[in-house]
């Protein structure tokens, strides 16, 4: 194709998507996009014995999927499992140290082998410490890593040849704000969380290019979810920029899951905030961080013991 053939494609492109994209939008508002039939597939959720993971799991379980569930609290995970049972559907709890990679392939083995191949995952686990970097212990910077940003990549080389064989299947990458925006007293974890939206965008790039486009995937990027992880954080105008709530946030990942969302940005206020941001001076963009609370949004944060959630 000749250059100027290659200048009109683009110019097209940058109209067309946009287009495409607001009407996609208003089909949702209107319900007219159908949602997938995950009825039989299997889906393995990290982090699933509390908090967004425990609700995802009862969403999907209820949609007649295969839930098998990761946790290190191996008794709060047994009581999702029991839950999902009771109430007729399929379940399965695995303990497992998301920390560890050998964990996570011996894991992974055993789902494989005693429910089957994996076709949704949803990486959710994750830790916070909450410290100003300086403050911060060594092993709870490595742990965090290993947790919001390794695991993701030690569960997709366990699953993902089997996705990619089928040409079929899901990731669903748990991210954060704070993988968008750099956050005061986040930087271990918004470093983690900012790895794991590089991991989705580069992991969608290589399924495109390969032709493996039965293989979607989904980044989710929230404000702070009042799941207990971030107790304590504060908005400044809880109106235009809420905390948000673990229903609200399900409710949402799972629409966007099944119409095949590639980002959900949650409230939508941080979608106007991510243009911004590649198009201001950095210190501007600050000062609108500031004057909305952002910066110190961690002031009142209350210290537990990081955990997977």
């Amino acid at each position: 194709m000749n250059p100027l053939c290659e200048v009109l494609l683009v110019i097209w492109l940058l109209f067309w998507i946009p287009i495409t994209a607001v009407v996609r939008t208003v089909s949702l508002w209107l319900g007219l996009v159908k949602y997938k039939n995950v009825d039989g597939e299997v889906v393995v959720i990290t982090g699933a014995g509390s908090g967004i993971g425990r609700l995802m799991a009862l969403e999907f379980a209820k949609r007649n999927a295969i839930v098998a569930l990761w946790d290190i609290n191996e008794k709060e995970n047994n009581l999702v499992a029991e839950e999902i049972t009771r109430n007729g559907f399929k379940a399965h709890a695995y303990y497992c140290d998301c920390s560890k990679r050998e964990d996570i392939y011996r894991v992974a083995k055993r789902v494989t082998d005693e429910v089957g191949e994996v076709t949704f995952l949803v990486n959710n686990a994750g830790i916070a410490t909450g410290k100003n970097i300086l403050d911060c212990p060594d092993n709870l910077i490595q742990k965090t890593i290993d947790i919001n940003t390794m695991a993701h990549i030690w569960t997709l080389k366990a699953f993902l040849p089997g996705m990619v064989k089928r040409n079929h299947g899901h990731v669903v990458t748990i991210a954060s704000g704070a993988g968008l925006f750099g956050v005061n007293r986040l930087l271990d974890y918004s470093a983690s969380k900012f790895a794991a939206v590089g991991i989705d965008e580069s992991l969608r790039i290589e399924l495109t290019v390969e032709g493996k486009t039965g293989v979607k995937t989904t980044c989710v990027c929230p404000f702070y979810i009042s799941t207990g992880m971030f107790e304590g954080v504060q908005t400044r105008f809880p109106r235009l920029l809420p905390i948000v709530t673990p229903e609200y946030a399900v409710s949402r990942i799972t629409e966007a899951v099944l119409t095949d969302e590639p980002l959900l940005v949650m409230p939508r206020l941080v979608y106007l905030m991510y243009m911004l941001k590649g198009i201001l001076p950095a210190q501007l963009t600050l000062a609108i961080g500031q004057r909305f609370g952002v910066t110190q949004s961690m002031d009142h944060f209350v210290q537990t013991r990081p955990k997977q959630e």
